[in-house]
């Protein structure tokens, strides 16, 4: 095994003008906890090898500890109910997020996975939830003493959220829950779940309801685990008239796709930031491997073939975090939509994230494929980032739309007889673009009137840095 550099490195040193003074204090932080704890003992076991099913998932909850300890889940969790300030008590801080998940996911594709989950289990609680379903089930998501999961994918209803069948019953006591979810991470180990459920089958998007459920209520069953390329808890679970309580739904009938939608445009981004830890991590792996073997008399860093891996590897990890961090501090900044701007940092992020990788491994040569190797994990572990939370083929979907509403918007509002403006164009309305009917289709018509609107979508740097300056 190489003998690769050891420093796992922060956003805020490199591009200062996207952060504040507190999120340099949290990204030291974490990097300590990182290098000191987490690293040793993943490479440790990453040399052991594959460890079950079993032993994968009490990896999982003793990772949880180990980050509870740390207070890391305090960062998905809003100051006013008890997660960590970092500079509004209302709103989780998606650039704190960002940060936390690229330096976890530089040292365990494990550890990511539960943060992240511990995230996306709880904000549609934090988004829609009540004073009362806020209490009783944050706390516990802040101090890991249970696992939070998000359940809307089913086995024919992917990035077709509203194909899905699972139903939900109002009766006089609550709801009545029939049908299934599949690839659900932290299934079986979850001790609540955020269910999705169409209330409505023939209202589409608008007849999904959201639910809080337990393990626990009558008709829960943990059908078992899904093995994967990499350690992840994946699992499918089933509900055969399991019975919710009113109290346990999450908002109002019909609200559950807004709320998904919701979560997602803020935790876009920071999968977007887990696939640019993996991918600097093979970065570092590359560079290690490259001045130190030799084939042919010298190092393969001398040669053009590995400059060129190497600076376009760079080159495209630095874009790609330029793009994160743009979208988190957007919605850091007050945007209430960073649609297209996460969309955009999510899709680019994780195709640059596999090419690093899939080049690191490459310059390892057959060590690269040994099972034990660091590249080697990446390699299994990056994969995944361009399926969940939306798949590439989607944003690109996602990305077009938002540009194409926003062009028919500006032509409508031309005077008749402008330069470009056709008869058509006037006459077309911003959200008649539908989306193939793999892609989330609803998400126009959900967008108010006030989105639609055209908007620069670019965050000015030159400002970022002149209101820096201000600060100080």
């Amino acid at each position: 095994m190489s003998a690769a550099r050891t420093q796992c490195t922060s956003s805020t040193e490199e591009f200062p003008f996207f952060f504040d003074r507190i999120h340099q204090d949290i990204a030291g932080s974490i990097r300590s906890f990182v290098m000191d704890r987490l690293r040793p003992d993943e490479d440790e076991l990453a040399r052991e090898g594959p460890v079950g099913l079993e032993a994968e998932r009490l990896r999982c909850r003793v990772m949880a500890r180990r980050l509870a300890e740390a207070g890391l889940f305090g960062l998905c969790i809003p100051a006013r109910y008890g997660g960590k300030l970092v500079r509004h008590p209302e709103a989780i801080d998606v650039r704190a997020v960002c940060l936390a998940r690229e330096m976890l996911a530089w040292a365990s594709g494990v550890a990511d996975v539960v943060f992240a989950m511990q995230g996306l289990g709880s904000y549609p609680i934090v988004l829609a939830g009540t004073d009362a379903q806020r209490e009783e089930f944050l706390p516990a998501v802040i101090d890991g003493r249970s696992l939070a999961a998000f359940a809307i994918t089913e086995t024919e209803a992917g990035s077709d959220a509203a194909a899905m069948t699972t139903r939900a019953v109002r009766d006089d006591n609550g709801y009545v829950i029939d049908g299934s979810k599949t690839f659900i991470s932290n299934a079986g180990i979850a001790g609540h779940y955020v269910l999705f459920a169409k209330t409505k089958p023939d209202a589409g998007s608008r007849g999904i309801s959201a639910f809080i459920i337990r393990p626990e209520d009558p008709g829960f069953h943990f059908d078992g685990p899904i093995e994967t390329l990499a350690e992840h808890p994946l699992g499918t679970i089933r509900f055969d008239r399991m019975r919710v309580p009113l109290s346990r739904r999450l908002g109002g009938e019909g609200d559950g796709f807004r709320i998904a939608m919701g979560t997602l445009d803020v935790f876009r981004s920071t999968v977007g930031a887990a696939a640019i830890g993996m991918a600097r991590r093979a970065l570092d792996e590359a560079l290690s491997r490259s001045v130190t073997r030799k084939q042919f008399g010298k190092p393969i860093a001398e040669f053009q073939s590995t400059q060129t891996y190497l600076a376009e590897m760079a080159t495209e990890i630095d874009a790609a975090r330029m793009l994160i961090y743009r979208a988190a501090l957007a919605k850091d900044r007050g945007s209430e939509r960073v649609t297209l701007e996460a969309s955009m940092a999510k899709l680019y992020a994780t195709e640059v994230a596999q090419r690093a990788v899939d080049r690191s491994l490459q310059l390892h040569g057959g060590l690269g494929v040994v099972r034990g190797t660091t590249v080697e994990r990446l390699y299994r572990e990056v994969r995944a980032l361009r399926i969940y939370e939306g798949t590439s083929e989607i944003q690109r979907v996602v990305i077009s739309s938002v540009l194409t509403n926003a062009e028919r918007v500006r032509l409508s509002e031309l005077p008749t007889g402008a330069t470009g403006a056709t008869d058509a164009a006037r006459a077309s309305k911003p959200d008649v673009a539908k989306p193939p009917s793999d892609a989330p289709a609803a998400e126009p018509e959900l967008r108010r009137e006030e989105d639609t609107k055209p908007r620069r979508i670019t965050v000015s740097l030159k400002a970022v840095r002149l209101d820096d300056e201000k600060k100080k």
